[in-house]
């Protein structure tokens, strides 16, 4: 348990990095009232400045000087980058929320993690779809069911943003992090194949099949080549299949059953086969429901639901779906006891995630 340290009210923060989704923490923290937004940092300096202009906040050319006049950061640069930058932020006492994935390889997400403990600061990560009504609602309702197997899909349309990783770590990783969450075991096996365009130096599709230990079997799909854009998982129960939709903050209940209803003298008018519920969701914007959970996590001094921890563990998973896919060895199966040990205890040899074969 991480305790809290006599921090002021409000709660003073800033942001590294305010590329495209850096603007967002910027705009979101911007209205918070229990918040100070102290100022923002990026090594370009005339969107900081521009940034910095329009929030009435201070910009640093350096971030070092900025960590200086807060409690927490929000961290958006570079993956290659987050190693870097978060040591500097949780050896000076500063609690952290880093963006996806949480850093360039296994050591270094694991030097963060360490860092955090013995510094005893908030370390979040931004996993952004934990945070999202959709998946929210999905969690509570297969607390009721009995789920058999899950599949999610992540595609999107050629773009030049996060185009210095692959698919795994820009799209599939949110996958890897939600699955292991709903599916709350142990893998134990695990196939992947993928593929690039002709074009590109990363990975841009990638189809991976998890196995885990209580019997749940997950399918994952992640394009950055499709050409609309879909984010779904399907859960497939016992009694029921649910469809959550994350662009369209939906989810829909699909149960069988069998009704006739009759007219008089017992003629059958219909039949009904199925039945769909609708679950209804918040309207809540998935990073304002982050970041206050970081904040709130900074205050009382407990525990993110998505911390270091979590986030190994998903960085960890990824990079093995990533180098079995760049292997060029498809749905090669592996043993429940070599994967457990190899991906999940972390006794993998490192390897820096996302770059080319």
């Amino acid at each position: 348990m991480i305790l809290p340290r006599n921090l002021p009210d409000p709660i003073r923060v800033g942001v590294i990095g305010v590329g495209n989704m850096g603007q967002h923490h910027t705009r979101v923290l911007s209205r918070f009232k229990d918040v100070e937004l102290v100022g923002i940092s990026d090594v370009n300096v005339e969107r900081g400045l521009d940034t910095a202009g329009k929030y009435r906040v201070r910009f640093f050319e350096d971030y070092h000087d900025l960590i200086q006049h807060v409690d927490a950061v929000c961290v958006a640069v570079p993956t290659r980058l987050h190693h870097a930058v978060g040591m500097a932020c949780l050896q000076a006492g500063v609690h952290v929320l880093i963006e996806k994935p949480i850093a360039a390889s296994i050591a270094e997400a694991e030097s963060l993690v360490n860092a955090a403990a013995e510094a005893n600061c908030i370390l979040q990560v931004g996993h952004i779809e934990r945070f999202n009504p959709a998946f929210q609602e999905l969690h509570k309702v297969l607390k009721t069911e009995s789920l058999l197997a899950l599949e999610a899909r992540r595609m999107s349309p050629y773009s030049q943003r996060a185009n210095d990783v692959s698919v795994v770590l820009d799209l599939m990783i949110h996958d890897i992090d939600l699955l292991l969450e709903l599916a709350n075991s142990e893998v134990s096996t695990l196939t992947a194949s993928g593929g690039r365009v002709a074009h590109s130096d990363y990975l841009d599709y990638v189809t991976a099949t998890l196995g885990f230990s209580n019997g749940i079997v997950a399918t994952l799909t992640a394009s950055k080549v499709t050409h609309r854009k879909i984010r779904t998982i399907m859960a497939h129960c016992k009694n029921s299949l649910t469809e959550a939709d994350f662009l369209n903050n939906e989810i829909l209940i699909h149960r069988q059953t069998t009704a006739d209803c009759s007219a008089d003298y017992g003629q059958v008018l219909y039949r009904q086969d199925g039945l769909i519920e609708k679950v209804y969701t918040s309207n809540i914007e998935p990073l304002h429901a982050e970041l206050e959970h970081f904040i709130n996590c900074v205050r009382g001094g407990e525990q993110p639901s998505v911390g270091g921890e979590q986030a190994l563990k998903a960085l960890r998973l990824a990079s093995m779906i990533e180098q079995m896919a760049l292997d060029g060895k498809p749905w090669q199966a592996m043993s429940g006891a070599a994967l457990n040990g190899v991906a999940v205890n972390g006794a993998m040899p490192d390897v820096e995630v996302g770059v080319s074969a």
